[in-house]
């Protein structure tokens, strides 16, 4: 039986404190951990304002909640999440008794602004592909550069890859995905004639008995740090004037199929995405594409000199 609650609480703590017993192991401890944050935060907001009953608080001050932690500079996914927790607690008054209505009802969080991917251009990428294949690791890291963005792999997925998953006559992958789901990807001929070269090399290693495509010197499995700083390491090398992440190949592949074809479908089943709406975020990237042409091309786009 819980410890009756100390009288010098306020009621909305003593509600919260009852909420938090509550809810116990039925959550995670980092997820206890931010409602406890988020909902303390709340209750010392509402005293502030003499909102000490829990019944007191309306929509307009859930409302005007938000509306301060905006102000304050809060980001709108950590609004979301508070009003989350909100709508938590709220909910559990409701199922003691203690409120018949949910004041969080239509409270709406600051949209989330999502972050355009970062894509390298053409003159980019083909900088970074242009790796010299004079050396065992040459040919191993030109593979990499060629498969990542040749097929628009994620990191884990090309860290993961077997030899077992590369048809060299159908210029196919099979690639296990997020969820453990599989999907067939083309790989172009450069990409093909790359892994080629890095396979003859790679029979040669720790007696031809590793699966894995992508493996150091010594027969290891890379690990996707060991890749990232790969690809790093080349994006400096080769004179890129920024530091390029292994994504930035998958986004970069993703806009250059959908600005060539215009076919959103095709590349949703490209990337693996479950949903299209994932996949939607490359329409703004091609629609920036767009623009910049019709800014150089169309006559009365051009600004006067």
């Amino acid at each position: 039986m819980p410890e009756p609650a100390p009288a010098s609480l306020s009621p909305v703590d003593r509600s919260l404190k009852a909420f938090f017993e509550q809810l116990g192991d039925s959550v995670s401890p980092a997820t206890l951990d931010a409602y406890r944050r988020d909902l303390q935060r709340f209750g010392r907001w509402a005293e502030e304002r003499g909102l000490s009953q829990p019944g007191d608080i309306g929509q307009a001050d859930i409302r005007a909640f938000a509306a301060a932690e905006h102000r304050r500079g809060l980001n709108p996914r950590s609004i979301q999440r508070r009003l989350s927790a909100l709508r938590r607690f709220f909910r559990f008054l409701r199922e003691r008794g203690e409120r018949k209505d949910d004041p969080t009802q239509g409270v709406r969080a600051p949209k989330v602004r999502r972050r355009l991917p970062e894509t390298l251009d053409i003159d980019q990428i083909m900088a970074l592909l242009e790796i010299p294949d004079d050396s065992e690791l040459g040919v191993r890291d030109r593979a990499m550069m060629e498969l990542f963005y040749g097929a628009g792999l994620r990191l884990s997925e090309l860290a993961g890859l077997n030899w077992n998953q590369l048809d060299f006559g159908e210029g196919m992958i099979r690639v296990m995905g997020k969820g453990r789901k599989e999907r067939l990807v083309p790989v172009g001929r450069h990409a093909l004639a790359a892994l080629g070269r890095w396979q003859s090399i790679h029979r040669t290693l720790a007696d031809g008995c590793q699966p894995r495509i992508f493996t150091g010197l010594n027969g290891k499995p890379l690990t996707t740090r060991a890749i990232q700083k790969r690809v790093a390491y080349w994006s400096q090398r080769q004179g890129l004037d920024q530091r390029v992440h292994p994504h930035q190949l998958r986004h970069s592949f993703a806009s250059h199929i959908l600005e060539s074809s215009g076919d959103l479908r095709a590349v949703q089943e490209l990337l693996g995405h479950a949903n299209l709406s994932t996949t939607q975020i490359y329409t703004h990237l091609d629609f920036q594409h767009l623009a910049k042409v019709y800014d150089q091309a169309h006559p009365r786009a051009k600004k006067p000199r």
